[in-house]
């Protein structure tokens, strides 16, 4: 059969089931990898919450993604030209025929990697301002309380308390938290955090200085400090913070939002408060001092007080000149009255002169003239009013009948075009009915031909015949039939029963015959085949 033919018979994939068949095979043959590449076309994650972007090296690329609960998940979050090695399995997306890695866990690859995501989160967060000095807080002078996030099994928290116990004894305030790992960062927010949600006054009190500490350590070890919730919750503190991560030498990224920055822990405990003996040595010298100087000024004020004594003259001569004005002013006092009294008595007399009864008519009638005036101001103005409402109602009614006349028509119009549109959508769909159904018709009638051209009835029609057993399988060789076997013989158009012959010898190989028996032998006519017509495959 000619390669053309042998296509036609093959077996037909539709295209969901040939990409189905792709996935399967990605995801079996390559279920759990590691691929190390650089971040490339990363734009943050998508409005579902989903992750795309692709890794790539100097060769070859690979799309990747990552589901909204994986990405919240992650410690290290994907970020432009970071070089990481991701870990997840392989599969396919049909919809671009393509293959991609969904992603299940992402790390940086190497110390280089973690400088430059330190570096490139460090300018992030100064370009928001979070390290301006001018947000941040002085420390208290003396805090009665005092918060410390730090491991409660370490040796970070005894060398606090034991230098805080030398210097100053406060009371202490330990939040427990991981200082390595995963889930290290959140715990030391929540920390942070909750310090500052303490209500002022409550059971529990609210430290006055808080100090985040953690002893030295690898840059992957100290990475927790380094964590955007980390950095975040430090710079919204409103309780003075003192960062204590590592030694002198580590540098974290609290470091630098942190209101103060100590080399050591025990250096944030000689930060957080002063040596209690210098105290008390201060202040008995200040109180010398205060006794010293509240001497002299009370000497200096009493000197003060003898020399105006001296220069003050006699209560005498002091209350003479005003004895004498108060004694002019007793005398001229009655007159006063007499004159204030006609006065007042003189202007009251002008006043009722002038409330006469004939003045009192006159205004009487001047306000009834005013009323009667307002009164036909207001019908003229009441009937103008109503003559303008009557016309401007009259306009709108004869705008609204056009407006109505003219949507009507509109709607008229829309009906037409909307029943045209439906009238040639029906035709589409009939003709599209009529071409699939004889499509259809086509490739039944197609399969017909083809079935009976592949079927054994065929073969039965040119003269041929099938031999069966009792239990209806067919015979191929004539040893399969023992004596007085019962055999059904099939024709093309019927079936009959047959019995073989009991006492036929087993076939035996024919003797050979002379050449001259051979040659006066007439030989058979030979039989023709005549083809039979199969049909067209199309």
């Amino acid at each position: 059969m000619p390669p053309a033919e042998q296509l036609n018979n093959a077996f037909e994939f539709t295209v969901s089931e040939l990409s189905q068949s792709l996935k399967r095979t990605v995801e079996d043959t390559f279920g759990h990898v590691r691929v190390r590449g650089e971040i490339s076309g990363f734009r943050g994650a998508h409005s579902s919450g989903h992750c795309y972007f692709a890794l790539k090296d100097e060769s070859a690329k690979i799309e990747a993604v990552i589901w909204k609960g994986v990405h919240g998940r992650m410690r290290f979050k994907p970020q432009e030209g970071l070089e990481v090695i991701a870990t997840g399995k392989l599969t396919t997306y049909p919809g671009s025929s393509k293959y991609q890695i969904v992603i299940e866990a992402l790390e940086p690859a190497g110390i280089g990697a973690l400088m430059a995501l330190m570096e490139e989160r460090k300018k992030k967060l100064a370009a928001e301002g979070l390290f301006d000095e001018a947000r941040k807080q002085l420390l208290p002078w003396l805090p009665e309380v005092i918060g410390v996030v730090t491991s409660p099994t370490g040796a970070v928290i005894r060398d606090i308390l034991h230098r805080l116990e030398d210097r100053f004894p406060r009371r202490v305030l330990v939040w427990p938290v991981k200082v390595q790992g995963d889930g290290s960062a959140e715990q030391v927010a929540a920390a942070i955090r909750g310090f500052n949600a303490l209500p002022e006054g409550g059971k529990i009190p609210r430290p006055d200085v808080l100090i985040v500490a953690r002893g030295g350590g690898s840059l992957e070890d100290l990475w927790s400090f380094n964590e955007e919730i980390v950095v975040r919750a430090a710079a919204e503190s409103m309780i003075p913070l003192i960062s204590a991560v590592g030694h002198e030498t580590d540098i974290t990224l609290i470091d630098f939002v942190a209101d103060k920055r100590a080399p050591t822990p025990t250096a944030a405990a000689e930060m957080a408060v002063p040596v209690r003996s210098e105290l008390f040595v201060e202040v008995a010298d200040l109180g010398r001092r205060t006794r010293a100087y509240w001497q002299r000024a009370q000497e200096s004020r009493r000197s003060e007080l003898r020399a105006a004594a001296r220069a003050l003259p006699a209560a005498g001569d002091l209350l003479a000149i005003p004895r004498q004005r108060l004694d002019s002013a007793g005398a001229s006092l009655p007159r006063c009255l007499k004159a204030n009294t006609h006065a007042h008595f003189r202007r009251f007399t002008a006043a009722s002169s002038k409330l006469t009864l004939r003045v009192l008519h006159g205004q009487i009638a001047q306000a009834d003239h005013r009323l009667t005036v307002c009164g036909e101001r207001l019908g003229l103005s009441t009937r103008s009013l109503l003559r303008q409402r009557r016309d401007r109602f009259a306009g709108l009614q004869i705008r609204l009948r056009a407006s109505k006349l003219s949507n009507a028509q509109a709607q008229r119009n829309a009906i037409a075009r909307q029943r045209e549109r439906t009238h040639r959508l029906a035709e589409r769909a009939q003709r599209a009915l009529a071409t699939l159904l004889h499509r259809l018709e086509t490739r039944v009638e197609n399969s017909s031909k083809l079935l009976s051209a592949l079927s054994y009835r065929s073969v039965l029609a040119r003269g041929f015949a099938l031999v069966r057993d009792e239990a209806g399988h067919p015979l191929h060789a004539a040893d399969a039939i023992g004596p007085g076997a019962r055999v059904e013989i099939e024709f093309a158009d019927g079936r009959v029963g047959a019995t073989a012959d009991a006492d036929r010898p087993a076939p035996k190989r024919a003797p050979a015959q002379p050449k001259q028996a051979a040659a006066d032998a007439k030989p058979a006519p030979k039989r023709v085949a005549k083809p039979v017509d199969q049909g067209s495959l199309f």
